[in-house]
């Protein structure tokens, strides 16, 4: 009853992927209060039957093994693991964030970019970009590409689901889609320093012809998103105000993944080794 007071939560899914998550929730839970439930009514009902005043309650001082109980005490809990790990070894093969949603419709791309302390929403194929706001088109598949720019971070929506790192040098893959219109908010799971609190930002679900008309309005506002935009931007900074890039440098997302990541090439160690005894 109390849980029903809740919103904007895991409880209250606008999206096929969040919705899949709760059930599965439900399902675990539903496993476990079979056994929970019986196992407290069992213990009320054993501290009832053998009472001090219960004459009729056998008294049994040197009992020590039986193994009917031993086989009834085990194989409940065991039966317990085998029917929650299956609900969740089969909602993680459903729900693998790299799979694909079906849809008559194809995805649009995202890229995201954890920073100290915001997000960065780069948009490839519209050529536009965002700093602590997703817009998205309802009913349509959202294919996110994440990294980070420094410290590990956890991109999450709760009301669309799937809770996912961001790490530096690494690309990780989410699929999300939201089948309300509406404002649902997104935020970092995993701390990251002093900015984390702030590390907030805002999913518009608009409808289908709304997405187009915000792509024009942000393609005629607001500054390029160049190299030197984007190392301003990377510079730690707290409780950011949402805003918007009318066009971003190409193939910035690549230079940003690739900056964080460390020289294969021995050569090339050598070679950086050797400029910094120079320094």
């Amino acid at each position: 009853m109390t849980l029903a007071g809740c919103s904007d939560g895991v409880l209250s899914p606008h999206g096929p992927i969040a919705s899949a998550e709760r059930q599965v929730l439900f399902n675990s839970l539903g496993i476990m209060l079979a056994i929970v439930i019986p196992t407290i009514l069992a213990t009320l009902g054993v501290a009832f039957w053998f009472r001090s005043s219960n004459l009729r309650a056998r008294y049994m001082p040197d009992f020590e093994y039986s193994g009917r109980l031993e086989m009834l005490v085990w194989s409940i809990p065991a039966m317990t693991v085998l029917l929650v790990g299956g609900v969740a070894w089969v909602g993680a093969h459903d729900l693998d964030p790299r799979k694909p949603i079906a849809s008559a419709v194809d995805p649009v791309r995202v890229q995201v970019v954890s920073l100290d302390w915001k997000w960065l929403f780069i948009y490839p194929d519209q050529g536009i970009a965002s700093v602590n706001q997703l817009t998205v088109p309802v009913g349509t598949p959202v294919s996110f590409e994440l990294t980070s720019s420094g410290v590990m971070n956890s991109f999450f929506v709760p009301q669309l689901g799937s809770q996912i790192y961001t790490m530096a040098g690494m690309v990780t893959r989410l699929q999300l889609q939201a089948d309300h219109p509406g404002t649902y908010r997104g935020l970092s799971a995993q701390y990251s320093g002093n900015g984390f609190a702030d590390m907030r930002f805002t999913v518009d679900a608009v409808p289908t012809n709304g997405f187009p008309q915000w792509v024009t309005a942000t393609r005629r506002a607001g500054p390029l998103l160049d190299a030197q935009a984007y190392a301003d931007l990377a510079k730690p900074s707290e409780a950011v105000a949402p805003s918007t890039y009318r066009d971003v440098a190409p193939d910035l997302f690549n230079s940003i993944l690739s900056a964080a990541m460390p020289p294969h090439n021995p050569s090339q160690l050598t070679y950086l080794a050797s400029q910094g005894a120079k320094k």
